[in-house]
Protein backbone atom coordinates (compact mmCIF):
# COMPACT_ATOMS: atom_id res chain seq x y z
CA UNK A 1 0.00 0.00 0.00
CA UNK A 2 1.54 3.43 -1.03
CA UNK A 3 1.56 6.40 1.72
CA UNK A 4 -1.14 8.41 0.14
CA UNK A 5 -3.78 5.44 0.58
CA UNK A 6 -2.36 4.74 3.71
CA UNK A 7 -2.74 8.44 4.79
CA UNK A 8 -6.55 7.87 3.45
CA UNK A 9 -7.10 5.53 5.67
CA UNK A 10 -5.89 6.65 8.40
CA UNK A 11 -7.96 9.73 8.48
CA UNK A 12 -11.14 7.15 7.52
CA UNK A 13 -11.26 3.90 8.69
CA UNK A 14 -7.81 3.98 11.30
CA UNK A 15 -5.05 1.67 11.17
CA UNK A 16 -6.91 -1.59 12.01
CA UNK A 17 -5.90 -4.44 10.88
CA UNK A 18 -8.55 -6.70 11.66
CA UNK A 19 -11.99 -5.65 10.44
CA UNK A 20 -14.12 -7.06 13.39
CA UNK A 21 -12.40 -4.28 15.62
CA UNK A 22 -13.38 -1.66 13.09
CA UNK A 23 -16.83 -3.08 12.89
CA UNK A 24 -17.33 -2.47 16.48
CA UNK A 25 -15.97 1.00 16.70
CA UNK A 26 -18.35 1.88 14.00
CA UNK A 27 -21.16 -0.34 15.48
CA UNK A 28 -20.50 1.74 18.88
CA UNK A 29 -21.12 4.79 16.47
CA UNK A 30 -24.20 3.92 14.97
CA UNK A 31 -25.65 2.74 18.48
CA UNK A 32 -25.59 6.61 19.51
CA UNK A 33 -27.24 7.52 16.47
CA UNK A 34 -29.79 5.18 14.92
CA UNK A 35 -33.10 5.65 16.72
CA UNK A 36 -34.18 2.37 16.13
CA UNK A 37 -32.82 -1.01 15.94
CA UNK A 38 -28.71 -0.16 15.06
CA UNK A 39 -28.64 -3.57 14.97
CA UNK A 40 -30.50 -4.40 12.27
CA UNK A 41 -28.93 -5.64 9.14
CA UNK A 42 -30.30 -7.78 5.54
CA UNK A 43 -29.42 -10.88 5.34
CA UNK A 44 -29.34 -11.78 1.53
CA UNK A 45 -29.43 -15.92 1.25
CA UNK A 46 -29.74 -18.41 -2.13
CA UNK A 47 -31.28 -22.21 -2.22
CA UNK A 48 -29.90 -24.82 -4.26
CA UNK A 49 -32.15 -23.27 -7.63
CA UNK A 50 -30.07 -20.45 -6.76
CA UNK A 51 -33.11 -18.10 -6.22
CA UNK A 52 -31.79 -15.26 -3.79
CA UNK A 53 -33.90 -13.81 -0.75
CA UNK A 54 -33.45 -11.12 1.13
CA UNK A 55 -35.00 -9.61 4.31
CA UNK A 56 -33.89 -7.55 7.37
CA UNK A 57 -32.74 -9.81 10.69
CA UNK A 58 -31.22 -8.60 14.19
CA UNK A 59 -27.48 -9.38 15.00
CA UNK A 60 -27.62 -10.70 18.88
CA UNK A 61 -23.67 -11.21 19.24
CA UNK A 62 -20.59 -11.07 17.69
CA UNK A 63 -18.83 -14.06 18.68
CA UNK A 64 -15.46 -15.70 18.01
CA UNK A 65 -15.00 -13.72 15.26
CA UNK A 66 -18.64 -14.65 14.11
CA UNK A 67 -21.80 -12.70 13.58
CA UNK A 68 -24.88 -14.47 15.45
CA UNK A 69 -28.64 -13.83 15.02
CA UNK A 70 -31.81 -16.16 15.69
CA UNK A 71 -34.57 -17.77 13.87
CA UNK A 72 -36.71 -20.51 13.08
CA UNK A 73 -35.11 -23.30 11.83
CA UNK A 74 -38.31 -23.98 9.75
CA UNK A 75 -38.06 -20.77 8.17
CA UNK A 76 -37.36 -19.91 4.45
CA UNK A 77 -33.80 -18.32 5.04
CA UNK A 78 -32.73 -21.49 7.51
CA UNK A 79 -34.22 -23.70 4.72
CA UNK A 80 -32.11 -21.52 2.53
CA UNK A 81 -28.93 -21.25 4.67
CA UNK A 82 -28.90 -25.47 4.92
CA UNK A 83 -29.27 -25.50 0.52
CA UNK A 84 -26.11 -23.34 0.66
CA UNK A 85 -24.19 -21.82 3.88
CA UNK A 86 -23.29 -18.72 2.00
CA UNK A 87 -24.76 -15.55 2.65
CA UNK A 88 -24.57 -11.77 2.82
CA UNK A 89 -25.08 -8.96 5.30
CA UNK A 90 -25.25 -5.86 4.88
CA UNK A 91 -25.50 -2.86 7.96
CA UNK A 92 -26.94 1.09 6.38
CA UNK A 93 -26.71 3.14 8.80
CA UNK A 94 -28.11 6.34 7.38
CA UNK A 95 -27.76 8.61 10.48
CA UNK A 96 -23.78 8.52 10.06
CA UNK A 97 -23.76 7.81 6.05
CA UNK A 98 -21.93 4.49 6.78
CA UNK A 99 -22.59 1.01 5.04
CA UNK A 100 -21.09 -2.64 5.99
CA UNK A 101 -21.39 -5.46 3.71
CA UNK A 102 -20.18 -8.93 4.95
CA UNK A 103 -20.04 -12.21 3.16
CA UNK A 104 -19.03 -15.63 4.48
CA UNK A 105 -20.33 -19.39 5.68
CA UNK A 106 -23.02 -20.00 7.95
CA UNK A 107 -23.42 -22.45 10.71
CA UNK A 108 -25.82 -23.07 13.46
CA UNK A 109 -24.41 -22.27 17.00
CA UNK A 110 -23.81 -24.94 19.68
CA UNK A 111 -27.54 -25.61 21.63
CA UNK A 112 -26.03 -24.54 24.73
CA UNK A 113 -25.13 -21.33 22.70
CA UNK A 114 -29.15 -20.90 21.45
CA UNK A 115 -30.57 -21.73 25.39
CA UNK A 116 -28.47 -19.13 26.78
CA UNK A 117 -30.05 -16.53 24.34
CA UNK A 118 -33.52 -18.00 24.83
CA UNK A 119 -33.60 -17.65 28.21
CA UNK A 120 -32.71 -13.93 27.85
CA UNK A 121 -35.38 -13.45 25.48
CA UNK A 122 -39.20 -12.08 26.66
CA UNK A 123 -42.25 -14.39 27.49
CA UNK A 124 -44.04 -12.75 25.06
CA UNK A 125 -41.31 -13.86 22.44
CA UNK A 126 -40.52 -17.41 24.18
CA UNK A 127 -44.32 -18.05 23.35
CA UNK A 128 -43.86 -16.80 20.34
CA UNK A 129 -41.44 -18.92 19.20
CA UNK A 130 -43.51 -22.15 19.96
CA UNK A 131 -46.30 -20.85 18.58
CA UNK A 132 -45.34 -19.35 14.93
CA UNK A 133 -44.70 -21.88 12.13
CA UNK A 134 -43.02 -19.34 10.72
CA UNK A 135 -43.20 -18.43 6.89
CA UNK A 136 -46.24 -20.58 6.71
CA UNK A 137 -49.49 -19.64 5.54
CA UNK A 138 -52.33 -18.53 7.94
CA UNK A 139 -55.70 -19.22 7.90
CA UNK A 140 -56.39 -15.85 9.58
CA UNK A 141 -54.88 -13.98 12.23
CA UNK A 142 -57.06 -15.51 14.94
CA UNK A 143 -55.38 -19.19 14.01
CA UNK A 144 -51.69 -17.29 15.36
CA UNK A 145 -53.47 -16.32 18.28
CA UNK A 146 -55.11 -19.26 19.71
CA UNK A 147 -51.75 -20.89 19.38
CA UNK A 148 -50.28 -18.39 21.34
CA UNK A 149 -53.21 -18.30 24.01
CA UNK A 150 -52.48 -22.60 23.84
CA UNK A 151 -48.88 -22.21 24.38
CA UNK A 152 -49.81 -19.70 27.13
CA UNK A 153 -51.55 -22.23 29.27
CA UNK A 154 -49.07 -24.77 28.48
CA UNK A 155 -46.40 -23.03 30.05
CA UNK A 156 -47.85 -20.75 32.62
CA UNK A 157 -44.32 -20.03 34.31
CA UNK A 158 -42.92 -17.15 32.60
CA UNK A 159 -39.38 -18.75 34.01
CA UNK A 160 -39.85 -22.05 32.73
CA UNK A 161 -40.72 -22.03 28.56
CA UNK A 162 -38.27 -24.46 27.21
CA UNK A 163 -36.38 -23.67 23.63
CA UNK A 164 -38.07 -25.11 20.57
CA UNK A 165 -36.00 -27.80 19.02
CA UNK A 166 -36.35 -26.00 15.88
CA UNK A 167 -35.04 -22.14 16.94
CA UNK A 168 -31.88 -21.84 17.41
CA UNK A 169 -29.00 -19.23 15.94
CA UNK A 170 -26.54 -19.25 12.94
CA UNK A 171 -23.34 -17.59 12.79
CA UNK A 172 -21.49 -16.45 9.76
CA UNK A 173 -17.76 -16.98 9.51
CA UNK A 174 -16.78 -13.50 7.29
CA UNK A 175 -14.85 -14.34 4.53
CA UNK A 176 -15.12 -10.45 3.36
CA UNK A 177 -15.87 -7.38 4.99
CA UNK A 178 -16.47 -3.98 3.29
CA UNK A 179 -16.36 -0.73 4.69
CA UNK A 180 -18.23 2.30 2.93
CA UNK A 181 -18.09 6.01 3.97
CA UNK A 182 -20.78 8.39 2.09
CA UNK A 183 -18.64 11.31 0.20
CA UNK A 184 -19.34 14.62 -1.11
CA UNK A 185 -20.59 14.49 -5.47
CA UNK A 186 -20.63 10.70 -4.69
CA UNK A 187 -17.11 10.15 -3.99
CA UNK A 188 -17.66 7.42 -1.54
CA UNK A 189 -14.96 6.12 0.60
CA UNK A 190 -14.27 2.03 0.48
CA UNK A 191 -12.74 -0.26 2.62
CA UNK A 192 -12.55 -4.02 1.91
CA UNK A 193 -11.04 -6.71 3.69
CA UNK A 194 -10.63 -10.41 2.76
CA UNK A 195 -9.49 -13.35 4.96
CA UNK A 196 -6.60 -15.49 2.70
CA UNK A 197 -5.39 -18.53 5.11
CA UNK A 198 -5.83 -16.93 8.49
CA UNK A 199 -4.67 -13.10 7.96
CA UNK A 200 -7.10 -10.14 6.84
CA UNK A 201 -5.67 -8.72 3.22
CA UNK A 202 -6.79 -4.94 3.00
CA UNK A 203 -7.91 -3.13 -0.18
CA UNK A 204 -8.96 0.36 -1.02
CA UNK A 205 -11.55 0.41 -3.76
CA UNK A 206 -12.89 3.10 -6.01
CA UNK A 207 -16.30 4.38 -5.59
Amino acid sequence: MNQKNSLELDVCFGENDNPLNLFKDWFEEAKKHETNDPNAFSLATTDKKGTPSVRIVLLKDLQDGCFVFYTNLNSEKSKSLNENPLASMCFYWKSIFRQIRITGKVLLVPDKTADEYYKSRSYGSKIGAWASNQSSVLKNRNELNKLIENYKIKYPDKEKVPRPKYWSGWKLKPESIEFWLEGKDRIHERLKYIKKEDKWIKLLLSP
